[in-house]
């Protein structure tokens, strides 16, 4: 056996976990979508657009129990949104969500 080569499945196995879980993935192509009007009021209309196509992006060739299981993972990180915010502030809100779910 050739020690200098990493096991092909070690390696597969560290890129799998070094990536966001899907939940996280939502929040952060949310936020992306969002910071292209950033100086905009943040309302639930623009948010829910925004969520139902990283959810679809994200989720559409999953199996539904882990599509699912995602979905409901983001939504309870999904930060509450405020009165008088900016998308762009929502944004931030919505990686440090996307963060801490990993």
């Amino acid at each position: 056996m050739d020690l200098t080569q990493p096991d092909p499945v070690d390696v597969a196995l560290r890129v799998l976990l070094d990536q966001p879980s899907y939940a996280a993935q939502i929040l952060i192509v949310t936020a992306r979508m969002l910071e292209l009007d950033a100086r905009q009021p943040m309302k639930a209309d623009s948010r829910k657009q925004a969520l139902d196509i990283a959810i679809d992006t994200i989720l559409s060739t999953l199996p539904d129990p882990v599509a699912q299981d995602s979905v409901a993972r983001m939504y309870r990180a999904l930060p509450p949104l405020a009165p008088q915010r900016t998308r762009g502030e929502y944004v931030l809100r919505l990686r440090q969500a996307a963060e801490a779910l990993g």
